[in-house]
């Protein structure tokens, strides 16, 4: 019996995301689950990039997208070659807000994200994705620490 038909993957390319991806690629495949790999990233903000040329900005933006849909393509790919039926999605926004949405968009049933482990004034200061998420997530969701 399957526990999760979707799963939503939560990935930033960092370190902390290999262990969730390979998490999220072992529980997909032993549920037969569809996996969606989603990276948020927030947008370029004029206020902080100095007032370039909107064409500039939209630029760079389209250049964002590009690297993380060259990086999701090959993860799916990996995916795929295991025989886990799997897509991607890149999304602007505040990155809590986004994983959240596209859980409840995508009727996921479980989000696997990766966390930096980080503790003490460091957390305070930084604030935590992964806290946010469980916080405020329609379904379950599983950190995976480095």
């Amino acid at each position: 019996m399957a526990c999760f038909h979707r799963i939503l993957m939560a990935t930033d390319f960092s370190e902390a995301s290999v262990s969730a991806w390979n998490k999220a690629l072992s529980l997909a495949s032993d549920d037969s689950a569809e996996l969606v790999v989603l990276h948020a990233y927030e947008p370029p903000n004029l206020v902080y990039t100095g007032g370039i040329a909107p064409g500039h900005y939209e630029a760079w933006d389209q250049d964002i997208r590009a690297s993380a849909s060259e990086k999701l393509d090959r993860m799916v790919a990996e995916a795929v070659r295991q025989g886990i039926h799997a897509r991607r999605t890149v999304q602007a926004g505040e990155t809590e807000d986004v994983i959240v949405q596209a859980a409840e968009d995508l009727e996921a049933d479980l989000i696997v994200m990766g966390t930096h482990g980080r503790t003490g004034l460091s957390r305070v200061f930084l604030g935590s994705v992964a806290t946010r998420v469980i916080a405020t997530a329609p379904c379950a969701v599983l950190t995976v620490r480095r």
